[in-house]
This record gives C-alpha cells, sequence and structure tokens, in this order.
C-alpha cells in the first residue's frame, strides 16, 4: 500500500461534473488499495471573482483582510469534493490549511510555510479516510488565516507529500505532462517521460505555467518525487526526478514569458558599489530581477539594464530613485513591449553550438535579439513581444523535427 498525494488545481473542479470527475479518480486511487490525500485549488475563477469583491468594496482592500476571503474559495471546493467522494461510498473528510497543521509565516498574500503538523492528517489516515485539504493556505503565529500566493496549492501539496513522507505526489492539471512546448501553440510540441527537477525548475521560472516553481523548488530539496498528468485523460503523465534519461535529449523544452519589462538606468556613474545599492534596493521590495546586462562604460558612466515582472516596474523605478542617490535624475527607460524565449536542457552543457541553433532560428524569422542570459542549463532572449509566438515555434523546429 503506498501512500499517495493527489493535486487538482482549479480548472480540474470547476464544474459539478468536473468535481463528480475528480471524486472518481481520488476513489479508484483508494479502492486500489492506497492511502490518498488530495489537495484540492478553489474552482475556476472563484479567487478571480473574490478579488473583484473585494475590489467593489475598496480601491486598497488589506493583506490580511485579503487572505480571510481568498481563503473561502477552497473551503468550497474541499467541501463539494468530500460530498461527491461520499457519495461514491468512499470515507473522506475535508480540512482547513490550519486543520491540515501549515504553519506559516506572516507575509499575508505570499507566506512561505514554515512547517506542517502532520498528527490530524495522520490520524484521519489511520481511520481509512480519504482526506481532502485546503491547498494555497496556513495559520501564522498570531493565527491568522494566510495565503501562499498565486501557485501555492502547488506547494501545498509538495510540502504536505514531503512531511508525510509519500510514496509520490501527483499534480493534475488540464494538459498530459510537461511537454517540450506549449501544445496549445506547437502541434508538434511532444510529451517528455521523465524530466529533471533542475530543469522543470528552470521551465517553471522562465514561464511554463504546468508546475509552480517553488514546488519544485520544495521536490528537489526533500526529494519528492512528482508527477504531472491530466485529470481528463486516464494516461501516463511526466515523472519529475533528481536523474532522468538525458542523453536522449539535447534540449527538454521552449518557453516564452511574456509577464516582462525591461529596465535600463542610463549613465550610471562608473564607481564601485553602484550595482550593489540598486540590486539590495530591489531585493528589499522582493522584486525578482531576472536578466542583467551591466555595458563596458562610457568615459566616466556606464548602463545598467535588468529585467523584471511588469507589476514591478513603477516600484522598481521609484525605490532606486528614493534610495540610490547616484541615481535620483538619471535617465531610466522602460520596456514592456518585450517578452523572453527560452530553451532548457541539461545535455546542452556537454554540446557545443546550442546558442548558435537557437540564434539561426530567430534569425530565420528576422527576430532581433535584445538581450541574452545563459546558465548551464537554459539559454534566454529578450525579444518583441508580437514575436514570441513564432519564435517558441521556430526554436522548436529548429530542434525537434
Amino acid at each position: 500500500m503506498s501512500l499517495i498525494v493527489q493535486k487538482f488545481g482549479g480548472s480540474s473542479v470547476a464544474t459539478p461534473e468536473k468535481v463528480a470527475n475528480v471524486a472518481q479518480i481520488v476513489a479508484d486511487t483508494y479502492r486500489a488499495g492506497n492511502s490518498v490525500v488530495v489537495v484540492v485549488s478553489a474552482q475556476g475563477d472563484t479567487t478571480d471573482d473574490l478579488i473583484q469583491k473585494a475590489h467593489e468594496i475598496t480601491e486598497k482592500p488589506g493583506k490580511r483582510e485579503m487572505d480571510m476571503l481568498l481563503a473561502s474559495g477552497e473551503q468550497i471546493s474541499i467541501a463539494l469534493l468530500a460530498m461527491a467522494i461520499e457519495k461514491m461510498h468512499c470515507p473522506a473528510v475535508s480540512l482547513l490549511g490550519w486543520q491540515a497543521g501549515f504553519n506559516t509565516n506572516s507575509a499575508h498574500g505570499a507566506a512561505r510555510i514554515k512547517n506542517i503538523d502532520t498528527s490530524r492528517v495522520r490520524a484521519e489516515l489511520d481511520n481509512n479516510n480519504i482526506v481532502i485539504v485546503a491547498g494555497f493556505q496556513g495559520l501564522n503565529k498570531y493565527d491568522d488565516i494566510t495565503t501562499l500566493g498565486r501557485g501555492g496549492s502547488d506547494t501545498s501539496a509538495v510540502a504536505l507529500a514531503a512531511a508525510l513522507g509519500a510514496d509520490k505526489c501527483q499534480i493534475f492539471t488540464d494538459v498530459e505532462g510537461v511537454y517540450t512546448a506549449d501544445p496549445r501553440k506547437v502541434p508538434n510540441a511532444v510529451k517528455l517521460e521523465s524530466i529533471t527537477y533542475d530543469e522543470m525548475l528552470e521551465l517553471a521560472t522562465l514561464g511554463a505555467q504546468v508546475l509552480n516553481n517553488r514546488s519544485v523548488e520544495m521536490a528537489k530539496k526533500y526529494n519528492v518525487e512528482l508527477e504531472v498528468l491530466s485529470s481528463y485523460t486516464r494516461k501516463p503523465g511526466t515523472r519529475v526526478l533528481e536523474v532522468a534519461d538525458m542523453e536522449k535529449m539535447l534540449i527538454r523544452g521552449v518557453t516564452k514569458d511574456t509577464d516582462v519589462a525591461r529596465i535600463s538606468i542610463i549613465a550610471v556613474p562608473d564607481i564601485p558599489g553602484i550595482a550593489f545599492k540598486v540590486f539590495s534596493v530591489l531585493a528589499s521590495k522582493n522584486i525578482n530581477v531576472d536578466i542583467i546586462i551591466q555595458s563596458i562604460g562610457r568615459g566616466d558612466t556606464k548602463d545598467i539594464t535588468f529585467t523584471c515582472a511588469k507589476e514591478h516596474v513603477d516600484t522598481a523605478i521609484d525605490a532606486i530613485r528614493k534610495n540610490v542617490g547616484d541615481l535620483a535624475d538619471k535617465k531610466i527607460d522602460v520596456d514592456t513591449s518585450c517578452a523572453k524565449v527560452s530553451i532548457v536542457g541539461a545535455g546542452m552543457e556537454t554540446h557545443p553550438g546550442v546558442a548558435a541553433k537557437m540564434f539561426e532560428a530567430l534569425f530565420d524569422i528576422n527576430c532581433n535579439i535584445k538581450m541574452i542570459a545563459t546558465s548551464e542549463i537554459k539559454i534566454s532572449v529578450l525579444i518583441d513581444a508580437d514575436m514570441a509566438d513564432k519564435a517558441v515555434s521556430s526554436i522548436h523546429a529548429k530542434f525537434f523535427d
């Protein structure tokens, strides 16, 4: 008998029919002799609807009260799923995040899990119950409800699997696994049988929306075996492991991210400490910076260019001007019409010519490159956003056709 944690996203439980489908998957797993813990997201667009309700009341709702409001979405899902499973004559109990023992810090809206007290979940499993847990939420030291941010249910599921020592954590989505590109945009995209944690983390960070990057980080840290599979078709998915068969395929995936802005600080004084001041200020505002380029310089000045999420542009510029005195009056250019296209694969580290092949694919479609960033297992380029889909298709064809 295995202990299996299964996670279902909002689209998988969006309607009564879909809830019944998920209940059948869970019941079948239970009847096969497994202990089952299920983590569920809010139904469909419930979270977005709740956010809209808050903004109908006030333009700037407090973060604590937003967490109280948003946590109600998962409460609905877990109760409905428990009812559907009980209708199939299987024992089930639903638990909110705090009831399942999720203890977090106090960063409302983006809380981090500190630890999980699994005693209640284990007690329910010992009673042969299917345990259905509200993802995305926990409790801080002040007994206030917190939420983990977008994609938090993936993180909840992996954290619970790690804490329970589960044999497997299955992430059910609306696709059949991890593909070499978005199959909705690239018809000849190939489903991967397996992928490494590092490759999956890069893909998740670079725009692939199959798994939340925090959940992959946690799975790697605690060696939780993941499987990404569809809740609509009963087919094997993609396994995420420490080591996968990497010899067969040089590139694992091509991704795009259109939530990218390029910020250029012009004529920065060419003196020690400026870069430290800029990026420490951005870090203090919890702004994640990706690609960074510093020019060679012109006389006593240089330019510093970096990318971040579009939503952080105003905060970033304001923080730099107010906290880095040398840059208070410097020109800052912003480009929000760009996209980041990336290739990922552990095999590229030992194979020369990968970058040239990627750049050739972009040349073939007359696509100009604005910035380039590389690591051992990825190459990312910044291009015009209106070329992103075409670029992904061209690069994918170059490596896979």
